[in-house]
């Protein structure tokens, strides 16, 4: 379980029975009371370089946002869900474009309001709606602090019909492997070359680990995905991404290769990523690409799109060579 240096709260947590335990859990550790989880003027003064040292900081809140988001990809909906944020530090992290410095892990105790909203539109949509709620935070990280995934799987069953579906870059799966109602619930393993995770994922699970994990969940009854995200053209990434599939297709399992699905990210970058990776991690691999990457607007970069197109063909002919039974989502 993370072990934090220090706990920003709301004083209304105290009014939801999450927010109770957590603070009993958390007794032994330094804690400061908020007003607001989404502005803690002493964090947003702080300079790039305290990034990891932020990192190591726990907030915890009452979500007041619950509005959903329409999506096309692997769900119908990106749901508001009990964290942002994360412990990680991977150097590309999309909320750091959001958040900046601040992108630390934030946990809402207003759980049952969040789980409701979704369960009431599960049941009333004529058709199964499948709700992305991992979109702003690593759920598996989080339920080592919370079990709120424990909790969230066995009350979703509850719901007539629907699915939930969360990505994951953590291999800590044994405490939902047993948990009812897992046939309703979608977790999708993001994966890379181990090289890559090594030196850009900062703080996550390491690529074995998390085929072990998918071939748990698998096992256990949970329908499972593979996330090649974010996809990233260092220098010979087209030696790392074939060993890489060629490692999915020996180490995964049966049941797993016969049914997974797949989805293909790019990465995007950001000006900001630049300013606070040079600060807080100066020995660090530098992800930006001047003569590979455009600008888009909002200080973000992308592959060029000649770049991106011969790279995406390229991959997918590996997909076919190696996973050529399995259905590919999308490829962005």
């Amino acid at each position: 379980m993370f072990v934090p240096n220090a706990i920003y709260y709301e004083k209304n947590i105290t009014d939801y029975p999450l927010g109770r335990k957590l603070l009993d859990q958390y007794a032994s550790i330094p804690k400061v009371m908020i007003d607001n989880h989404n502005n803690i003027p002493e964090m947003r003064k702080n300079q790039n370089s305290e990034f990891p040292k932020m990192k190591r900081n726990l907030i915890i809140g009452v979500r007041k946002t619950h509005q959903f988001v329409p999506n096309h990809k692997v769900s119908d909906f990106l749901v508001p869900y009990t964290s942002s944020g994360c412990t990680a530090m991977c150097l590309y992290c999309y909320l750091v474009c959001n958040y900046n410095k601040c992108s630390y892990l934030r946990l809402f105790v207003n759980r049952e309001q969040m789980l409701n909203k979704i369960i009431k539109t599960a049941n009333e949509s004529e058709k199964d709606l499948t709700f992305e709620i991992g979109s702003n935070s690593d759920l598996i990280l989080e339920n080592s602090i919370t079990n709120n995934l424990e909790w969230t799987i066995e009350h979703f069953s509850q719901a007539k019909k629907g699915f939930l579906t969360f990505p994951t870059k953590f291999d800590m799966v044994d405490p939902i492997l047993n948990v009812p109602g897992k046939e309703r619930i979608i977790v999708r393993m993001s994966m890379n070359p181990n090289d890559i995770i090594q030196k850009v994922e900062f703080g996550t699970s390491p690529l074995q680990a998390r085929i072990t994990a998918l071939n748990k969940l698998k096992s256990a009854g949970f329908p499972v995905g593979i996330l090649i995200a974010p996809i990233i053209l260092v220098d010979n990434w087209k030696e790392l991404y074939e060993n890489f599939l060629i490692e999915l297709s020996c180490k995964l399992s049966e049941e797993v290769k016969k049914e997974v699905f797949f989805e293909l990210i790019f990465m995007t970058y950001s000006y900001v990523h630049t300013k606070i990776n040079e600060e807080a991690f100066p020995n660090a691999l530098s992800l930006y690409e001047k003569d590979l990457m455009t600008g888009t607007g909002r200080g973000k970069y992308r592959y060029r799109p000649n770049i991106k197109d011969e790279a995406s063909s390229y991959l997918l002919s590996l997909m076919k060579k190696y996973f050529p039974n399995n259905h590919i989502l999308y490829i962005v």
